[in-house]
């Protein structure tokens, strides 16, 4: 007898969480391994934040809420929604959820149908078409060219729109590429949409705040007469190092806002609490410290970019946002690594830096982009030149 999920089956692991745990086994075995694979602020949670958390718990916070969230939070979203995107949303159009990837979840589980499509622009963050086709969807991939800065082509979007399309995917910036959608880019695209009115978007901005080049919008911002198709997504976990509090928002019409509330109530009711107050608080509270968490960010992307881009072997752009550069490695591969290994694959070339150079990276096939790599620059300047100088010296070594 067969107990699996045919939805299941079709689902792969996450290419990140597992290169990071195959690490961490490494260096709980004794070895030396610099970890680039995970997505995560090296930052301490700021102490205002804690503090509340904290006061939460002597306050006796500690206990059931509402479905979708407090509140307090909730309004402390309107007014950060206000402030920084100059968006206006009611209480009835804010949900809140246990950390980012339930946002969209919640979302997609709502809203799709067997048969219904999703457009997803790549290289894309490794969960969204598994999360469509988990759903019972079919993601639909448009493929982004490092030429053309790695954003996808207005026509390849509109040309994959057919009458099974229920739903686009946003990530400005992007996880991996670090690419931003600029004004003139979604205004462009608010015309596609336009034209398809039953077309609903999905803007994931949860890197919003780590922007190195450029200005940030968001498709609502910049198209306020398609915001009731428009689900804004965003979380404290890269902004305010709070990637364990497990933190996720979005602003969106009523309609959907109540299907995913709905969708809560039978899966994970209410998410933490405590780490509500304390989102209460990074969202109310004092802004300042990002504009240095960015400065530190931008010196170690241009670290990592100059120093890789010394190799013959490796292409780097220069991402605008978010903390990975995403190298293309094509040149290396069908060579051997010192050790003998035959780089086939991107898949190869990561294994291979992992076992040999001790630096954990994801291969680019994880997000749709063979020939590539990510690596995140999450970490401080010394562990990160010292990585850099590793995998250069293991792309001199191989022939």
């Amino acid at each position: 007898m067969e107990f699996g999920s045919h939805n299941l089956k079709s689902v792969l692991p996450s290419a990140t969480i597992a290169m990071s745990q195959k690490a961490r086994q490494m260096i709980a075995n004794g070895q030396d391994v610099i970890l680039l694979s995970q997505g995560e602020p090296d930052f301490d949670t700021p102490e205002h934040i804690r503090e509340a958390a904290k006061a939460a718990i002597d306050q006796g916070h500690t206990r059931y809420t509402n479905v979708d969230g407090i509140i307090e939070l909730k309004r402390a979203i309107i007014e950060k929604f206000k402030r920084d995107n100059q968006l206006n949303y009611d209480i009835d159009e804010i949900n809140i959820s246990p950390g980012g990837k339930a946002v969209l979840f919640n979302a997609l589980i709502a809203t799709l149908n067997p048969g219904d499509e999703v457009i997803i622009p790549t290289p894309c963050w490794v969960s969204y078409p598994e999360m469509v086709r988990l759903c019972g969807g079919t993601p639909k991939l448009v493929h982004a060219r490092q030429s053309d800065g790695f954003l996808p082509s207005l026509a390849d979007i509109e040309k994959a729109i057919s009458a099974r399309t229920k739903w686009i995917i946003l990530n400005s910036p992007s996880n991996p590429t670090g690419a931003i959608m600029s004004e003139g880019f979604l205004a462009k695209l608010a015309e596609i949409l336009r034209r398809n009115p039953n077309l609903l978007v999905l803007t994931d901005d949860i890197y919003e705040q780590l922007i190195y080049e450029g200005e940030f919008m968001t498709l609502a911002q910049v198209a306020p007469d398609l915001k009731d198709r428009i689900l804004t997504m965003n979380g404290v976990s890269k902004a305010y190092a709070m990637t364990g509090w497990r933190i996720g928002y979005a602003g969106g019409p009523k309609w959907l806002i109540a299907a995913m509330k709905k969708v809560m109530s039978q899966t994970t009711s209410n998410p933490s609490s405590i780490s509500m107050w304390a989102s209460v608080a990074a969202l109310g509270g004092p802004q300042d410290f990002l504009a240095d968490w960015r400065q530190q960010f931008l010196k170690r992307r241009n670290l990592v970019v100059d120093a890789l881009s010394q190799s013959q072997n490796i292409i780097c752009r220069r991402p605008e946002g978010a903390f990975y550069v995403f190298g293309n490695c094509q040149a290396l591969l069908g060579k051997k690594s010192k050790k003998g290994r035959t780089l086939a694959s991107d898949m190869d070339f990561t294994d291979a830096v992992l076992e040999e150079a001790k630096v954990a990276l994801v291969p680019g096939t994880a997000f749709h982009a063979p020939g590539h790599f990510r690596l995140s620059f999450a970490l401080d300047l010394i562990s990160l030149k010292q990585a850099c100088d590793r995998i250069a010296q293991f792309c001199e070594q191989c022939r």
